[in-house]
């Protein structure tokens, strides 16, 4: 289980704040399939991607471990596929709703008869118990929301280590660490950090989450709480001025972090770090923070997967080269891609025998870590009987330089901490 308060709250916060904006039916991608026709005459493997295409939060929220996913299936078939099947990719977008996402996982497993579902990153997993029930593995999801932690034969990005017996973690609990706070603290020298929510429920509850990790690792913490309708980030921007904040994290938007930063510009408010999280280590920060010079070039991001922008490591520039036809890049686009390796790489070793859902699930059920080649940290799903209370905790940490993009800050798989593991409902 590598689950940051910071990241699995994070990813918990966007599916409540996106739930509260209503829902719509889904608008499947079945009409758009991927043209893949056997080579050889061999059956093509099939595999699944649920994503929230369309959804209450936007339509490009939710597509980059889809694109990334892709990007990889299309080279890896360029290439001859998997002992000489291609993989043929079945898409359903589920629209950001329960019944759409149901739908999309019905569909794909029940009709489609595909061997796996691949890099799934949906508003609502309401189809979560379904995948688990038919035995279909599900590999390199994004856990917005505690299934990835609930049921067995769904293997998140970032692993677990929790029973996955049906219910959420431990008796209910999920457990994340404070590392991100902790390299703040020890590397940036970081003491006062500010914490920005909107007065909603999900929001307050994410920032109170943050708040805890916080000061579990010694710091003085100012909260920001604005108002979800009619935000005052001015007033926001010039208190954490005025109360020396060195960081400043968040419980709001994408649309909202922009207004603060552009806030924080306007007052003056100089910090060591604006941190945000893996869904917005992307390539369009300047254009999303064009009204803040100052504040876009303190932007950090931290997660658990090796930077985009790295293009020394070999990994990473096979990524870049096979996506350099898309518009934008992210780092949540590197971690689809490293999904379908995974899969890929199950599947190759199930060749020989025959790639079924059984033997892709034993293969993601070995208990050995993966990396994705050094895309990854390590990815660990076992099923302890206890949460642990403290845990060696690695992450990837780069920050934003104009001119530069995303820099990377050392080597993720030795930016590590051992750090105490905090319980949270989610």
């Amino acid at each position: 289980m590598r689950r940051t308060v910071t990241g699995a709250a994070a990813a918990g916060l966007l599916l409540l704040l996106g739930t509260a904006c209503g829902s719509r039916l889904p608008e499947s991608d079945f009409g758009h399939r991927a043209s893949i026709g056997p080579a050889s005459g061999a059956e093509p493997i099939r595999v699944g991607i649920v994503t929230s295409a369309t959804s209450p939060v936007g339509g490009s929220a939710f597509t980059g471990p889809r694109d990334g996913a892709r990007a990889y299936f299309d080279r890896l078939n360029a290439r001859g596929g998997i002992d000489g099947r291609r993989v043929e990719v079945r898409l359903c977008d589920d629209g950001g709703s329960g019944v759409g996402n149901n739908t999309c996982v019905r569909r794909l497993i029940d009709e489609d008869k595909v061997v796996a579902l691949v890099a799934t990153t949906v508003l609502d997993y309401a189809g979560a118990s379904h995948v688990s029930h038919a035995r279909v593995p599900d590999i390199g999801g994004q856990p917005i929301g505690p299934a990835y932690d609930t049921y067995p034969h769904l293997y998140g990005i970032y692993g677990s280590l929790a029973p996955r017996d049906g219910t959420p973690g431990w008796g209910g609990k999920l457990y994340g660490g404070t590392e991100v706070y902790r390299y703040f603290r020890r590397v940036q020298g970081a003491h006062t950090a500010a914490v920005v929510s909107y007065n909603q429920s999900a929001s307050a509850a994410y920032a109170r989450l943050v708040t805890q990790g916080l000061q579990a690792e010694g710091y003085r913490v100012v909260t920001e709480q604005v108002d979800f309708a009619l935000p005052n980030f001015r007033a926001a921007a010039a208190d954490l001025k005025e109360q020396g904040a060195d960081l400043v994290f968040d419980a709001i938007d994408t649309h909202g972090n922009a207004q603060l930063c552009k806030a924080m510009d306007q007052v003056g408010a100089r910090v060591v770090a604006k941190v945000t999280n893996v869904q917005n280590w992307t390539s369009t920060v300047p254009e999303d923070y064009a009204d803040s010079p100052r504040c876009r070039n303190t932007l950090w991001a931290t997660g658990a997967s090796r930077d985009y922008e790295d293009a020394g490591n070999a990994a990473v520039r096979e990524f870049r080269d096979a996506t350099k036809g898309l518009k934008t890049r992210s780092q949540w686009q590197l971690e689809g891609w490293a999904a379908a390796r995974w899969f890929a790489d199950a599947a190759q070793a199930c060749a020989g025998s025959g790639v079924t859902r059984g033997c892709v699930d034993s293969f993601m059920n070995r208990g050995e870590p993966y990396t994705a080649g050094g895309l990854l940290l390590p990815v660990t799903y076992r099923r302890l009987s206890g949460p642990p209370a403290t845990r060696r905790a690695c992450l990837s940490v780069a920050r934003w330089r104009d001119g530069r993009g995303w820099v990377s800050q050392g080597d993720m798989n030795r930016t590590c901490f051992e750090i105490p593991q905090l319980g949270y409902r989610p």
